[in-house]
Parts: structure tokens; sequence; C-alpha cells
């Protein structure tokens, strides 16, 4: 099965790297082990080490700058819980307004990508929220609806298909037969060409699913959306053929300079039998949603290169009220971060 050309090879292995790994962060917290979780622990660190050792042969890394989502702008703002937050989880943040600082991103490896290239998606939010004892908590999403893949084995199988694929080698390529093989996969390829209007008219999604206890302690399994209070909006191929290279950082820069930029965080709600170990399965549009508060993004940081250097976003830097869930990818994600952290500082 053909699926690339030689031409249009180079950005579709961004896109695929992009899918797994959005925004580098600091190690994981360490936790008490038994000697079970000792032996997954080692598994998983094992298995983080070769995903990175792989990632890092895609063409396009630049050392000194992040695995994937390389290019972005970091920006700051407010989250205001809604009045149902607190019914669904005690979290600090789900009960008064704390302070965020986010990263806005596109998805490739390049931080010279132009952002309305087809290579450059998906796209992606990390958000930091500051709590009242001065820890913090983050949110990592994405622009597509649903993970590459559904665990860690599958993403360096991919991985390992990106960087054996040689464009001068007949079809079918490694990557597409991986991709003939895995449908989501090959449908995240082709949805993650579209290009959005405006940072501020994209939606994103954490795809992982985490648990929600209020102080009731009521669990409850969800999925965070964040909807843009704009609308969303993509560009037509014509509308995205004329655009400057920078298009959505200088737009976004523009709409904070006239005013703030809002989006609806939302948790997902599944129903029974929905999948919540595989954030490759999308929970259907149907189920209920709880809006549990807004993100105000009210300026630019002072030095958004500096604080992109700084900042080290993690998918289980969590806080009471927030937990993981069965789905494993988020810890292995957090390792992967920290030794991709590591290795661009």
């Amino acid at each position: 099965m053909e699926i690339f050309s030689r031409h249009h090879w180079h950005g579709a292995g961004f896109w695929l790297v992009a899918a797994g790994v959005a925004l580098m962060s600091a190690a994981p917290r360490a936790q008490a082990q038994t000697p079970r979780t000792r032996q997954s622990a080692s598994a998983n660190a094992d298995l983080a080490q070769r995903i990175l050792e792989t990632m890092l042969r895609v063409p396009g890394n630049q050392a000194g700058y992040r695995t994937v989502h390389a290019k972005g702008l970091v920006c700051q703002g407010t989250f205001t819980p809604s009045p149902d937050a607190a019914s669904l989880s005690k979290a600090a943040h789900f009960q008064q307004v704390t302070p965020v600082v986010v990263r806005f991103s596109d998805g490739a490896p390049d931080p010279l990508i132009p952002d309305a290239s087809a290579n450059a998606g998906p796209r992606g939010l990390a958000i930091r929220f500051t709590l009242p004892d001065a820890s913090v908590t983050d949110v990592v999403a994405m622009s597509h609806n649903g993970f590459v893949v559904a665990n860690g084995e599958e993403f360096l199988a991919l991985q390992t298909a990106i960087v054996s694929t040689d464009p001068t080698r007949p079809h079918p390529w490694p990557v597409e037969t991986f991709l003939g093989s895995h449908p989501l996969a090959a449908k995240f390829v082709q949805d993650n060409q579209r290009v959005p209007a405006s940072f501020a008219t994209e939606a994103f999604f954490s795809n992982d699913a985490f648990v929600f206890v209020n102080a009731a302690g009521t669990r409850q399994v969800g999925r965070y959306q964040i909807r843009p209070v704009a609308g969303e909006r993509d560009l037509t191929d014509a509308e995205a053929s004329g655009k400057p290279s920078n298009f959505l950082i200088d737009d976004l820069k523009t709409r904070l300079a006239a005013g703030p930029v809002e989006f609806r965080l939302v948790v997902q709600i599944p129903n029974p039998g929905d999948a919540t170990d595989d954030p490759s399965a999308v929970w259907p549009d149907d189920r209920r949603t709880i809006e549990v508060g807004r993100l105000t993004i009210t300026s630019v940081v002072a030095d958004s290169a500096a604080a992109e250097k700084a900042l080290a976003f993690d998918p289980v830097r969590l806080t009471g009220g927030i937990e993981l869930s069965d789905d494993g990818l988020p810890a292995l994600r957090s390792l992967v971060y920290a030794l991709a952290a590591a290795h661009r500082r």
C-alpha cells in the first residue's frame, strides 16, 4: 500500500512522531514500590529509553529543542472553575481562581516549520496551574481527539517503522505497512494535515483518562477536552497556502493585544463499556460532558524563549482529587519526557 510520496515522506514522519510525545517535561515524582511495581517500572524505563533513542533518529530533530513540538509560544492567564467543578473533584484549582502558564505549539520536531504546513500537526496545548500552596499540576493535550496508538509498545513499533523507512526504496515502506495494519494511526496522519485558522480556534484533547475524586470520595473517570470559546475553525487549502511562516504565533499575539483568548475546560464522561485504558479509542460525541471551568489567556510571557527552555510539563504531575486511571500511557510518557528534557538541556 503506497501512502506517501518521496516528496512528502519527512513531513509524514513528523506527524507521527508528534503524535506520541507532546511536550517535554520533568521527571515524575518517586513513589513507594513493591517488587512487582519495581519490575513494571524497570520495564517501563527500558521501553522509554528505547522510544527516545528511536525518536532521536527521526529527521528534523535539533539539539537544544524539544524532541517534538519544538516551535511554540508561552502565555499566561487564569483558570476560573465552574459551579460544577467541585462536585467532580476536590482539586484545589476546581475550587478557586488559579494562575496558569500555557504553551501553544506546532507538533513537528523542526523549530522552523511554517505554521501553515500540513506537516505541523498535531498542535499542542500544555497548561500549568499554580495552586494556593505553590505546588503545580499540569494538563498536556493535543489537537487530535484520539492518540495515534493504544500503548507504548505500539508507539515504539511506529517509531521503528519511521526510522526504518528509506524513501529511495520501493513501496510499501515499513511505515506504510504499519499504517496499513493500524487504521487509527492512518486516520491520525490524515486528520493532522488540516491547518487551524488560529490557536484560538483550535480544540485540544488529553486523550488519556484520569480519575476525578470529589470531597465525598466519589470517583469518576474522564478525559479532558479544551474547547475554544471563539469556536473551532480550520483554513481551506487556498487560505493556508498564503499564510506567513509564523502566522499562528503572530495571530495569537495580535489577539492577546486586543483582549483575552478563552477556552472551556471540559471533562468527557464515558458510558459503561467505553475503553478507559486505550487513548486511541475515541469516546462518542454523545457522551456526557461536565464543564469544569474557563481558561482565560491574557498575555504572552515577558520572555517566551527563556520560559520554553525552563518549562517542563508532565502528564502525571497531578494533585489531590485527580489520579491516574488504568490508562498506562501517561506514566510511560512521563518517563520519555524526563529523558527528552535531560537530553535537550
